[in-house]
């Protein structure tokens, strides 16, 4: 066969590879709508594992790298999932045409939200300053809004969500209000206010970006304010999704998070930070890239297109915040001196440390 000849067959079969995961998809569907029915779960573990391990065994049976197998059969899954929940969360969403403002709904978040909302059938209303005034469904100003909303998220940045939240206080909404901020910290004035009013109240984190599309394998933190009942609507919005929800009070928040945000976009930022400031060229570091230097790469530069002003109120605004970074600055140092002494020992007794605590992790 000539070049042209293969080409076409890859073609054709590349065609019936994608009308076979078109019918995969449809037969999904049908699994999920029998699943909602019956009430049964959205993922089935067991069934993933069965399905992965036929797929290799097949896949060895055949010639073909088991791994790729894997690794096609995991997209296909995930993709089946995502449409699963997004089917169940429309399925059984409790909107029912009720009324949610998202204040910061012009963000990435706050959009996020907006389209969670949507899905459920609720009829939301965006405030955010970044957006021309269509009312009634967009506002500049949410004080232009007004607070007579079943819901009212605020997603706007931190140093303002607290003035938000006290000034609702004295508007005393007659809904659900929750904030979803990284930090709880400069919250927590304007929550104890909403509380003390009487308000429906309570604080979410959901650690996830605005670019998730499954929630299966993530998790929403859940901050009670004192108010359980408003904790229990607020958990009630996601039921129909896979997330996992995570109850923590609001002083643990933040002493946990100054670790596992702070510390963690500390790191890259120092990381990428070295590498700008080392005078080689980013192109030549990529020729003599590692699987080690790769992976780092791959998650700092995503740090660094994130929003620097929301990484400077997470590392800023938590009044935990510098215990983790006095560590990581104490970790280097001690690390330059291992090396600089020639301890070898001391060097290995750290790496020692660190494969203990990860088998801690489990």
């Amino acid at each position: 066969m000539s070049l042209t000849e293969l080409r076409d067959s890859l073609s054709a079969v590349d065609h019936k590879i994608v009308e076979l995961i078109a019918e995969r998809q449809r037969i999904v569907a049908e699994i999920g709508r029998q699943k909602r029915g019956a009430g049964t779960a959205t993922r089935d573990y067991a069934r993933e594992k069965d399905v992965l391990d036929m797929g290799r065994e097949q896949a060895e049976a055949l010639g073909v790298d088991p791994d790729l197998a894997e690794a096609v059969l995991r997209q296909l899954i995930r993709t089946s999932l995502e449409s699963q929940e997004r089917d169940r969360v429309i399925a059984e969403g409790k909107g029912d045409g009720r009324s949610v403002l998202v204040i910061g709904g012009g963000g990435k978040m706050g959009g996020w939200f907006v389209e969670f909302f949507a899905s459920q059938g609720f009829a939301p209303t965006i405030a955010d300053a970044s957006l021309d005034d269509e009312p009634p469904r967009v506002y500049r100003n949410w004080t232009d809004a007004g607070v007579d909303y079943d819901v009212i998220v605020v997603a706007a940045p931190l140093a303002v969500s607290g003035r938000i939240l006290a000034q609702l206080a004295v508007l005393k909404p007659r809904g659900l209000v929750f904030d979803i901020g990284s930090l709880k910290s400069p919250l927590m004035d304007g929550l104890n206010e909403l509380r003390d009013a009487g308000c429906q109240v309570t604080s979410i984190h959901p650690m996830y970006g605005p670019d998730t599309r499954l929630l299966s394998g993530r998790h929403l933190i859940v901050c009670d304010v004192g108010c359980a009942e408003a904790t229990a609507a607020a958990k009630e919005l996601f039921a129909a999704t896979m997330v996992e929800q995570l109850d923590m009070g609001l002083e643990d928040h933040d002493r946990l998070i100054a670790y596992v945000l702070g510390l963690s976009h500390a790191l890259n930022i120092a990381f990428f930070t070295a590498l700008a400031e080392s005078g080689e060229a980013a192109p030549k570091l990529a020729r003599l890239s590692s699987t080690t230097f790769d992976s780092q790469l791959e998650v700092s530069e995503a740090v660094a297109q994130d929003n620097p002003h929301l990484y400077y109120e997470i590392q800023h605004l938590n009044k935990f915040g510098l215990a983790p970074l006095d560590a990581l600055s104490e970790a280097a140092t001690r690390i330059r001196e291992l090396v600089a002494t020639g301890d070898e020992g001391g060097f290995v007794e750290l790496m020692e440390k660190g494969r203990d605590y990860f088998a801690m992790r489990g």
